[in-house]
This record gives C-alpha cells, sequence and structure tokens, in this order.
C-alpha cells in the first residue's frame, strides 16, 4: 500500500433498508467520494492512492444490506457520505451516532434527511438484524438520558447537506 497518503482511514458501518448490490453501492462511492472504491478481499496489492475498501454484505430484518467501508476518508464526513448514498441508491441507511446506545442510530432518508432513531437489535448468523425504525423523541425513557447528549438531538431532523 505504498503511496497511500490516508493508511489510518476510519471505519464506516452502514445498514440499507432492502436488498442493495454491491456494484451500485460502490458505483455510488465512487461517485460521492471522487476515489477509488474497491471491493475487499484478496487481490492486486497495488492498490491506488487514497482508496476506500469496501465489503457488502447481507443478512436479515429490515435492514439486510450491509456495508463497511475501511480506509474511509475523514472529510468528507461520515454522516454527509452516509446521506448522500441514501439518496444516490434510493434507500433508507442507518448508522451508527455518538452515543453509546447499540439501538440507536441515525436515519438517512432518500433525500438526504437525516435523524435519530431507535432499532430493535438482534444477533443474527450473519450480523446484527436491525428492525423497526421509530423516531427518537424526548418522550422516549432513552431520550431523556443518554440520547439528549447526543449531536444528534431527540426529535431533530437534520437535512444531508448539514451533517457535515
Amino acid at each position: 500500500m505504498t503511496g497511500m497518503t490516508n493508511p489510518s482511514g476510519a471505519l464506516w458501518n452502514w445498514h440499507l433498508h432492502g436488498l442493495v448490490a454491491a456494484t451500485e453501492i460502490r458505483a455510488a462511492l465512487v461517485e460521492i467520494l471522487t476515489r477509488p472504491v474497491l471491493p475487499l478481499g484478496p487481490g492486486d496489492l497495488r492498490l491506488p492512492d487514497e482508496p476506500v475498501l469496501c465489503d457488502v454484505w447481507y443478512t436479515d430484518g429490515d435492514f439486510p444490506t450491509g456495508v463497511d467501508c475501511y480506509l474511509a476518508p475523514t472529510d468528507p464526513a461520515e454522516a454527509a457520505v452516509a446521506a448522500a448514498l441514501a439518496t444516490r441508491v434510493g434507500h433508507h441507511l442507518l448508522l451508527p451516532d455518538d452515543t453509546l446506545d447499540p439501538g440507536r442510530f441515525l436515519l438517512a432518508a432518500p433525500d438526504g434527511t437525516l435523524r435519530p432513531v431507535h432499532v430493535d437489535v438482534e444477533e443474527g448468523e450473519d450480523g446484527p438484524i436491525l428492525c423497526r425504525p421509530r423516531p427518537c423523541t424526548m418522550s422516549d425513557l432513552r431520550g431523556a438520558t443518554i440520547c439528549r447528549q447526543s449531536r444528534w438531538a431527540p426529535d431533530s431532523v437534520v437535512p444531508g447537506s448539514a451533517a457535515a
């Protein structure tokens, strides 16, 4: 990986609503990030500069398409890229938020809007099974504790363009 300028990039872990082809996801990320996006797996060790390695996998639940991006850039912000991907592929997308609540995520809508949600999480053979997304609101029991400390406050709705 000689010549890479970002060898310790971020890890993004997302879940798309519905089944979305890996080729469609990677092509959309190439357009959004304007850098190479390659499948994870054995291949040529002579990678281009600043690649993003993208693994797409499938499980059950309401968000069965898992997307893991390795060596992801820190700029643009993850939330902005996730909102742009949701818009490009036309599917809702879940991404982790900044709390330690394993059932709280940000939901990026196909229009690019981001909002905090809670989902039911079960462990499946092929990864987490995420079901029943519902808005994170102040009327939630959890809304009064950890969720209120988040950058993504309960009841908030943020345009994807403001997610940076």
